[in-house]
């Protein structure tokens, strides 16, 4: 069984009917036996990073999420969802993230000038090494992109790239830990595809 977590921030219902489509059992929820009862955990999120991870602390959930991410538990961060897996975030202030990949999110304003913020549309995956989430696909796949943020990684999590006026990272993977910035839920037969592939770990 999969549990998305339910923290007053994301699409889950998107989310929930894309797993449902592929034939995999899941459940939204923001409850501390559930979520330790699920196989795996979706990590979803859309809106400011900062409103995110207070949601999380004031639930628990952050402490909750460390604890089954070290026993081996398999995590994917969505949107969001994979900007809380970083250090910390620049948006709207400094703001403390989960830390389980080492390096910072930052504002895409910093790098373009000439494209328009937020990011918002299909682009192409360029994979930066191979990841299990990523079977069957190809670079060159499209994604659909939603976001005025970016993960910089400052190790060797990144495993995906995405160009936006720059290598912009498009998913990460810290060992059982995996984080895609782009919505699978939105991403027609290839986001199917990389939820299928988490839901088969």
């Amino acid at each position: 069984m999969i549990a998305i977590i339910d923290y007053g921030v994301g699409n889950l219902f998107s989310l929930n009917s894309s797993l449902s489509k592929i034939g995999a059992e899941s459940v939204v929820s923001g409850e501390r036996e559930t979520i330790e009862r699920a196989d795996k955990i979706i990590l979803p999120g859309v809106g400011a990073f900062g409103d995110a991870a207070q949601k999380l602390k004031e639930r628990g959930l952050d402490v909750l999420i460390l604890d089954q991410v070290r026993s081996g538990k398999p995590l994917l961060g969505i949107c969001l969802g994979m900007q809380l897996l970083f250090e910390k975030s620049y948006e709207y202030g400094e703001h403390k993230g989960l830390g389980i990949v080492k390096g910072e999110v930052r504002p895409l304003r910093e790098r373009i000038s000439d494209l328009k913020i937020p990011h918002m549309g299909w682009n192409e995956l360029r994979f930066t090494k191979y990841s299990e989430i990523f079977e069957g696909l190809k670079d060159g796949d499209y994604v659909y992109f939603v976001h005025s943020y970016y993960g910089k990684c400052a190790d060797d999590s990144m495993i995906a790239s995405t160009d936006y006026g720059f290598d912009v990272t498009a998913a990460v993977q810290r060992g059982n830990v995996f984080g895609v910035q782009f919505h699978p839920e939105k991403s027609g037969d290839v986001g199917l595809k990389i939820l299928k592939n988490f839901v088969n770990l």
